[in-house]
């Protein structure tokens, strides 16, 4: 059996996600709730769950500020959070569940699919959140990539380029070093637009930073600073051409 935490200021909430648990999800019980920063601080120190399931915005603070108490974070957290667009953006960069408000049973199925399906220790996923939320106006410089086996954190300028593998998405970096990555590579297009990166094919997401030559015979295609050709689509040549004289 799983055992959940629910930390949120509003009663209903608490309450409808303690319903829709009991309907969705037989396998997971909640062993404790709390209305609050401080009172879930409490609870979490005398006793542990599997999935903690936590509102952003309370009124005694944000469970933002719960990170920051807790010294270590043993159990996955399952944001549930109003439209805040800073926060889930930087929800993405961290590769962390959240969940819009009211709460989607379906949602709620796929985040609870994944967290059984993942049994990794997910320190630095919420350090790196806490770093993106804290400097919310510098670019995000790191990333989380999740491969079969383990989670990865990176720093985006070290990656070249993104290729599609199906349902994955292989991520090569300035040192040689390749991930398979269990995302799409629309994904990471919709994540890196404001990267500098730039999808030329439907294949192929590059860093415009490691473009060296667009050669222009061949259909076109990019060499890029490791040596690699990247192949541009015809309907995306006039763009990229643009793209290049801008840089």
């Amino acid at each position: 059996m799983i055992k959940a935490i629910i930390i949120d200021d509003i009663e209903q909430a608490r309450i409808t996600l303690k319903k829709d648990l009991q309907v969705y999800a037989k396998d997971v019980t909640v062993i404790g709730e709390a209305n609050g920063v401080v009172e879930g601080a409490k609870l979490l120190r005398s006793m542990q769950p599997d999935v903690l399931f936590l509102d952003i915005q309370m009124q005694d603070g944000s469970g933002f500020d719960l990170l920051d108490i807790l010294k270590d974070i043993p159990f996955k957290i399952i944001f549930i959070t109003a439209s805040d667009a800073h926060a889930i953006k930087a929800f993405r960069y961290a590769a962390i569940d959240y969940l819009l408000k009211p709460v989607d049973p379906d949602e709620l199925i796929t985040a609870l699919a994944r967290f059984r399906e993942e049994k990794f220790n997910e320190n630095d996923k919420y350090r790196l959140l806490n770093d993106s939320l804290k400097n919310n106006h510098r670019p995000h410089e790191r990333l989380a990539l999740h491969t079969q086996d383990k989670i990865h954190i990176v720093n985006i300028n070290d990656i070249i380029r993104c290729e599609s593998n199906i349902n994955y998405t292989e991520f090569h970096f300035s040192n040689g070093k390749k991930l398979l990555v269990t995302k799409t590579l629309k994904d990471f297009e919709d994540l890196l637009a404001d990267q500098g990166f730039y999808r030329v094919h439907q294949s192929h997401l590059v860093n415009t930073k490691y473009i060296k030559e667009f050669i222009k015979t061949d259909g076109g295609y990019l060499l890029m600073t490791d040596g690699c050709n990247v192949p541009v689509s015809t309907r995306k040549r006039p763009e990229v051409i643009k793209m290049l004289e801008e840089l």
